[in-house]
């Protein structure tokens, strides 16, 4: 198969992950995949055109490192960026929450999401546009208790994706951000045993919907904020 673009997948050895870089494989994407712990490399497939990079994206030196290995293609440019590295913590109410796991929880969604995107973005514009595509949460539009780190970040995720779409919209660069819920990984199950994972959304389901956005038929939309949480 010729592999003529390249997608950047951050988390793609996660539950998630490994079906959107399953998916951006099967559309004949190169896919580049950095990665911190090797006991997650056992999620993910080794395919034709899956390129594995040991990096540690909270490290803005490490992440030019990785989006120059995912540019460094002449044959295949990079074209699109998925950032899924984040994470959940439940804790007590703002009032008796420590600073510091608020900040935590900003840290752990943001930073990566925005070196990756920042370091990105001059090949994007380089090879005449491309697609990002962020990970927000169903909960930064629909608080619960005792999240607010959570919560906060997400929404500042969501921000950050409409001000990218916003800067970049004249060098064909789009950016959108997804809007998951609980996603149905066996993390999730083993958490949630008791739960109806019959209303839960599959990762496959979610990885089609950024493939779409990293799409040629998603061109027209950027700046949105797409609920993926079906019955969840």
């Amino acid at each position: 198969m010729s592999r003529t673009r390249t997608a950047l997948v951050t988390g793609g050895t996660g539950g998630l992950g490994a079906a959107v870089a399953g998916r951006f494989l099967d559309d004949g994407w190169r896919v580049v995949v950095p990665w911190v712990a090797e006991r997650e490399l056992a999620r993910v497939e080794r395919r034709d055109g899956l390129v594995l990079v040991e990096a540690d994206l909270f490290d803005a030196g490490a992440v030019a490192g990785v989006v120059a290995q995912a540019a460094g293609d002449d044959a295949a440019p990079l074209k699109g960026v998925v950032n899924l590295v984040g994470g959940f913590a439940m804790g007590a109410k703002v009032a008796d929450a420590p600073i510091e796991e608020f900040e935590a929880q900003l840290r752990l969604n943001l930073r990566p999401t925005y070196l990756v995107t920042q370091a990105a973005l001059p090949h994007l514009v380089a090879a005449g546009g491309g697609a990002v595509v962020c990970v927000g949460s169903r909960a930064a539009l629909q608080p619960f208790s005792g999240a607010a780190g959570y919560v906060t970040a997400k929404a500042a995720v969501i921000a950050f994706a409409q001000a990218v779409a916003v800067e970049y919209k004249d060098d064909l660069v789009r950016c959108n951000a997804i809007l998951p819920s609980v996603i149905d990984t066996p993390a999730n199950r083993a958490s949630m045993p008791r739960a109806d994972h019959a209303k839960w959304v599959a990762p496959a389901q979610i990885a089609g919907v950024i493939a779409h956005l990293c799409s040629d038929d998603g061109a027209v939309t950027s700046g949105a904020a797409i609920p993926v949480y079906g019955r969840a």
